[in-house]
């Protein structure tokens, strides 16, 4: 028998040729003829040949298609000399959906394939090498074990009768390596291309990395994440839902070794280049986005941070907080909204203008991309905010009506009942809070103006959902303010207190997970819809977001657009604000004519210029 060593510089023929006459002692293929691409294969009955060549292309991240072959034909163009019923280090035979028995050859079975079709599916085993040459640990191959396959609860998309979940492979990177784990195999399609998940395995349904469903279990290094490829193995999962009669697959982590070398990198422009960012830290989560469309947004957050009044807010700014919220709430199912700042105490309604048009333009773009959203407020303003959102339903604003809703303190378990089925964390609402130019708790419990006012009474307990939220598994937050006494600039206490007029008062101490500071708020708002809108039509956010089963989403664009906020809207609302009887909340300064236009009109402007 021959070992392990020296195979990683053998040639492909001269492996297969090893394969064939059976001549080694290794269960694995990950490792073997670096820099070229192996294959996992999947032979069926030529009958269900066309309906699982378009299960391939429907689900391309999985399943990229090297090659199909002709009934019967044993040989393949991406190999010399290669016979695929002796080629794989071991097969599998299911019949009727149950696998049979494993094989290492399928010769005795020559006169069946005779009538069956084989197909060559990439593997991720051919971008080891280029991990490895940008500095990756490959911790399976370094551990000498076959790579760790999962089955997830994602659900392919279903041709015929082809139906399953998706089944990863993990590989552990260390964290600082993140994003060069992701530049390296990005380009690499037919070898799964970029991850599919980077974070922690319950967001994909893996209960527990030890228990692998094939494979090897790995060990992780104290500073690695779990970081998961789409997999071939999803083939062997259809072929055994399908219930053929008769069908083979290589058996996991055992590929057909091509003579086919990986291709080369190339220069990429920005819509091209993958980054990896942070956007939860319980459970451990990342996104990613193309260069591109994170640049587009980080010009969104210098656009909006303006500062008309000249309250300072400059110094509150923290960079990248809008992009990381908008990618914490592109991968929300659900979204809760809560605004409402009662400045005008002396006047019914008190409300103020900023805040809901803003909440409005992300509930729009919500709706539009078929999220869930709701929106919460204070008890004393549900018909005003009732009115208002069917209003903007009328103006075309919304295409539907949001749900309102009401918060009140009952005992300890409030906030958590309100956010969670049964007051269960492990069930939430929502997984994403956002508050827009709502008031705030200050640290001494009350609820402060810009000009020191006490408006408590005013004020429903909102920001305990915010705080209970820290403690749900899963559940981010974000703050839109532009004075630092909003609810979610807790995050920026110190500097509101430092550099905000009256902020040794007034200052928020309610923390949010992103902090977005703009001149106006509603800034803030429009700025999260555009953002969404960015990263829905960025492809390799939406191949990231759909774990790259299915097909791009990009065919929405239209109707995504349509939902975002323009002057022309805006215009609009703010006058039914007016018929309503809410009044401006911002200085003259901020109500100056720019070019003709108010000045909150002309910056929309050029936030609609942008995109």
């Amino acid at each position: 028998m021959i070992l392990t060593g020296g195979l990683k510089s053998l040639l492909p023929q001269a492996l297969r040729r090893i394969i064939r006459c059976n001549q080694l002692s290794i269960s694995s293929t990950s490792g073997m003829a670096e820099g070229y691409k192996q294959a996992n294969v999947v032979i069926l009955h030529k009958s269900l040949a066309d309906d699982f060549e378009k299960f391939c292309h429907a689900n391309d991240g999985p399943l990229p298609l090297l090659y199909r072959s002709k009934p019967g034909d044993w040989k393949c163009p991406l190999s010399s000399d290669s016979d695929i019923r002796t080629d794989c280090l071991q097969y599998r035979i299911y019949e009727h959906g149950a696998c049979t028995g494993s094989l290492k050859s399928l010769k005795e079975y020559s006169e069946q394939l005779k009538d069956m079709v084989t197909f060559y599916l990439g593997c991720s085993f051919s971008f080891e090498k280029a991990l490895q040459n940008a500095g990756i640990p490959v911790r399976n191959v370094e551990q000498k074990c076959n790579v760790s396959m999962y089955k997830t609860a994602v659900p392919c998309y279903t041709i015929s009768m082809f139906c399953c979940n998706l089944v990863v492979t993990m590989r552990p990177v260390p964290e600082s390596k993140l994003e060069a784990a992701v530049l390296a195999t990005s380009e690499l399609k037919e070898a799964h291309g970029a991850p599919i998940h980077i974070g922690d395995p319950g967001l994909l349904g893996i209960q527990d990395l030890s228990k692998p469903d094939y494979g090897d279990p790995i060990d992780l290094y104290h500073d690695d994440i779990p970081v998961f490829w789409a997999c071939g193995v999803t083939g062997v999962e259809a072929v055994m839902n399908c219930r053929a009669p008769l069908s083979f697959t290589h058996s996991p982590g055992c590929m057909f070794i091509t003579d086919v070398k990986n291709n080369n990198a190339t220069v990429r422009s920005s819509r091209e280049v993958p980054q990896v960012h942070c956007i939860s830290q319980d459970p451990r989560h990342y996104s990613i986005v193309s260069a591109e469309a994170a640049q587009k947004i980080r010009t969104l957050e210098t656009l909006i941070g303006v500062d008309p009044g000249n309250r300072g807010i400059i110094h509150l700014c923290c960079q990248d907080e809008l992009l990381k919220a908008c990618l914490s709430m592109s991968h929300a199912r659900s979204v809760l909204i809560t605004t409402g700042f009662p400045t005008h105490f002396t006047y019914e309604p008190p409300e103020e203008n900023d805040g809901p048009p803003g909440a409005l333009a992300i509930a729009a773009i919500l709706q539009a991309l078929e999220k869930e959203v709701a929106i919460v407020t204070d008890q004393r303003a549900m018909n005003l905010n009732k009115k208002i959102i069917e209003e903007a339903v009328q103006l075309g604003i919304l295409k539907k009506p949001v749900p309102l809703l009401s918060y009140q303190r009952q005992d300890a378990d409030s906030a958590l009942m309100f956010l969670c089925e049964n007051g269960n964390p492990e069930k939430p609402r929502y997984d994403h809070l956002v508050a827009i130019e709502r008031a705030g708790m200050a640290a001494d419990g009350n609820y402060y103006n810009a000009r020191k006012v006490n408006i408590k009474h005013l004020v429903d307990p909102i920001d305990e959902l915010f705080l209970a939220a820290q403690t749900i598994p899963g559940v981010t937050t974000t703050g839109v303010g532009d004075g630092g006494n909003e609810l979610g600039m807790g995050k920026v206490k110190d500097a509101v207190k430092k550099h905000i007029k009256n902020g040794d008062v007034i200052a928020c101490d309610v923390e949010a997970d992103f902090t977005i500071v703009a001149g106006v708020s509603n800034w803030g708002g429009y700025a999260i819809a555009c953002g969404l809108y960015i990263l829905s039509t960025c492809e390799i956010h939406d191949r990231y977001l759909r774990k790259a089963v299915g097909f791009p989403q990009l065919s929405n664009k239209m109707i995504w657009r349509s939902a975002l906020p323009s002057v022309t809207k805006e215009e609009k609302f703010l006058k039914a604000l007016v018929r309503h009887g809410v009044r401006s909340g911002k200085t003259a300064s901020l109500e100056m004519e720019v070019d003709g236009l108010p000045f909150y009109n002309t910056h929309s402007l050029m936030i609609e210029k942008l995109l």
